[in-house]
């Protein structure tokens, strides 16, 4: 990592050490993975530590505080999204007792910001605050279909990896996809992330015809039968309309934006 010389900066990078991988490290990898002396780092981490943004656990290594989760929980962002959306992704779980998911898009990336699951639900790779190029998942091309024309011509001139040997990689086949998803307003998403589920996912918009501001989707067994995947893409795509119908109402009363 490529240290940064301010105070604010080194505050930073130490926080940008944490992730889903390094979830808990000592104070001797923070300093190696930050380019900091050890002096620097330590200062920095007790800095953090009084504040509440990290905590040290009984093992001695330090990991993300609450009161940085605090923080991030009030993000304008997510945070309506999450409110508005969530009555109706338990209404949908209640329907299909599936995985619920809901997610935005950041650059060529989408980030899970909602999630319900259930003791009977299929294994999922995903997680809330995880993140996953725009053309891996059914609910990331929903948001990539309707990203501006540069993020999609982006994604399309990148290498599309291939997580699984069903996964599409080649760029005409993937933009042949996108505009079925601008006109059906739903995709299915079958192995593409992983070989043992399928997605169905659809768009939320702020209002009926606004922008579209995130993505819905159920993900269950892959191969569940035609009649399955029908009724998901009905009660996927009705979900979404109802959400965003209420994100409309509320866009007088709060600003909504787009990544």
């Amino acid at each position: 990592m490529e240290g940064r010389s301010t105070a604010a900066g080194k505050v930073l990078d130490v926080l940008a050490t944490f992730d889903r991988e390094r979830q808990s490290q000592t104070l001797t990898q923070i300093a190696q993975r930050t380019g900091l002396a050890l002096s620097t780092a330590h200062r920095v981490v007790t800095e953090l530590a009084e504040w509440g943004a990290l905590e040290r656990g009984e093992d001695g290594a330090w990991h993300v505080g609450l009161r940085l989760w605090e923080v991030a929980a009030v993000c304008p962002r997510t945070q309506i999204l999450r409110d508005v959306a969530l009555p109706f992704m338990q209404d949908l779980y209640e329907a299909t007792h599936e995985n619920i998911q809901l997610a935005v898009r950041e650059g060529t990336e989408l980030v899970f910001v909602e999630r319900i699951a259930g003791h009977r639900s299929v294994e999922l790779r995903t997680m809330v605050g995880g993140r996953f190029p725009l053309s891996a998942t059914g609910m990331g091309r929903v948001l990539l279909a309707h990203a501006p024309a540069e993020i999609q011509e982006a994604v399309l001139a990148s290498p599309l990896d291939a997580w699984t040997p069903y996964t599409v990689t080649d760029p005409d086949v993937l933009r042949a996809q996108l505009d079925g998803i601008r006109r059906e307003q739903v995709v299915v998403s079958d192995r593409q992330l992983s070989e043992s589920t399928l997605a169905v996912a659809a768009p939320v918009r702020v209002g009926p015809s606004g922008p579209v501001h995130a993505a819905l989707g159920v993900v269950v067994a892959a191969d569940p039968g035609s009649e399955r995947v029908r009724a998901l893409r009905h009660g996927v795509l009705r979900s979404a309309q109802a959400v965003s119908a209420e994100l409309g109402r509320r866009a007088g009363v709060a600003v909504v934006r787009t990544g």
